[in-house]
């Protein structure tokens, strides 16, 4: 199945180390969404707003053993639209928070997660959204 992350589990790395082995990684964005980071990161509605990430082809019931974990087990699995960076239209399944859920913020993970989408090349437009959701500056790297 196809899977659009836009946090941490962007990084392969991350999934490698939890036993998923994803294929076909391909830059993208979803429209009329925009990245929220509280405690933990989400995506929103919100008109006119594109949020970027990367789809995976990863194995159903691997994908579901994923969010079963404690830490992201009231993520809640929405089928989207992401247009990928080729101009491809893939319908893909995207896990996001309650909107209730979505307290708090975490300047540690904002930083984290700008350091990871300007490694994949993300815009400066997102990139400097994402550095908004800090108190500081990202270590430029």
């Amino acid at each position: 199945m196809e899977v659009f992350f836009y946090g941490s589990f962007m990084d392969v790395n991350i999934l490698l180390k939890n036993g998923i082995k994803p294929s076909n990684p391909r830059r993208g964005y979803l429209n009329d969404y925009a990245l929220k980071i509280g405690n933990r990161a989400s995506l929103i509605p919100c008109k006119n707003e594109k949020s970027y990430g990367i789809v995976m082809t990863i194995d159903n019931d691997v994908i579901h053993n994923l969010y079963a974990e404690a830490s992201v087990a009231d993520y809640i699995p929405e089928e989207v639209n992401i247009i990928t960076n080729t101009n491809d239209s893939i319908t893909a399944i995207c896990y996001n928070l309650p909107s209730e859920s979505l307290t708090g913020t975490n300047e540690l993970y904002a930083i984290s997660l700008y350091k990871l989408a300007k490694q994949e090349g993300f815009p400066d437009d997102y990139l400097e959204k994402i550095k908004k959701m800090t108190k500081t500056t990202p270590n430029k790297k």
